[in-house]
């Protein structure tokens, strides 16, 4: 089976893992919206959080413990603990590096599984599965495993675009949400994209495209909006370059059955 439209972009196959939080302040949110993006975006994505926060519990954190989320990873790491693990839907690529990443993301892409905004059928099944506290545990476990306070990722890209790709990265706006070096997001519900896989950067960049399919794509105003005037090479040329940057993300190796 293939998405109409999209011959030769998506293979089906068998699925595996791909990963994710709660909403800052909105007064702080709409200041930071004011100067980084058009009103238009900026109305999405306060609609977006608000939705995010009904299923969060009205709007209130729920607090992650760290620990606790130690004890809650075997699900999680079957997948993201094994460095360089493949997954074979919708296309083969690498799973993404979460360790270092966002604990407010984390959630966010969790909950946006299990609301049906991201469409995987592996990762619906396990976000399903959590509770909100569930969620904030794991993701607190993660935003702080594998972080060397020692090498702090510098502001400054370590190697510069190519004029094409740059040209590309500033019609997309992309660091001004994403932030300095793509690796200091504006919000924390935003992800950090420098180091990423490039390959899954790629699969996640198109999957914004497709819609009206059970099974592929992730429903979100702002990013819809972005990729939507890029070509798939164009796509694919960006997330080259941020997979080659230096970030915070990394995989940290642990057996699918660790136990405490």
């Amino acid at each position: 089976m293939r998405v109409k439209g999209l011959e030769g972009k998506f293979r089906y196959a068998a699925p595996a893992c791909v990963a994710p939080g709660p909403t800052p302040p909105t007064r702080i949110i709409a200041r930071t919206m004011k100067r980084h993006l058009t009103p238009l975006l900026a109305l999405a994505f306060l609609a977006g959080l608000s939705g995010a926060a009904q299923a969060q519990g009205g709007g209130t954190p729920t607090v992650g413990n760290p620990q606790e989320g130690e004890r809650k990873l075997a699900m999680c790491a079957g997948c993201h603990g094994i460095p360089g693990y493949r997954a074979g839907f919708p296309e083969q690529h690498r799973v993404p590096m979460i360790s270092g990443q966002s604990g407010n993301y984390i959630v966010a892409s969790l909950v946006a599984y299990r609301k049906g905004e991201r469409k995987h059928p592996t990762m619906r099944a396990i976000s399903g599965s959590l509770s909100d506290q569930d969620m904030a545990d794991l993701a607190a476990f993660y935003e702080k495993q594998g972080k060397d306070q020692s090498r702090p990722v510098p502001d400054t890209p370590s190697r510069q675009p190519s004029a094409q790709v740059n040209q590309l990265l500033q019609k997309g706006a992309c660091a001004s949400c994403h932030g300095a070096n793509f690796n200091k997001p504006i919000d924390g519900s935003y992800p950090k994209i420098a180091g990423q896989h490039a390959d899954y950067l790629y699969v996640a960049l198109k999957s914004y495209k497709i819609e009206n399919n059970p099974n592929i794509g992730r429903g979100n105003a702002i990013m819809g909006a972005q990729v939507k005037q890029f070509s798939f090479d164009e796509l694919r040329a960006m997330a080259d370059y941020l997979g080659s940057l230096e970030g915070d993300l990394k995989t940290v190796a642990q057996s699918r059955f660790h136990n405490h």
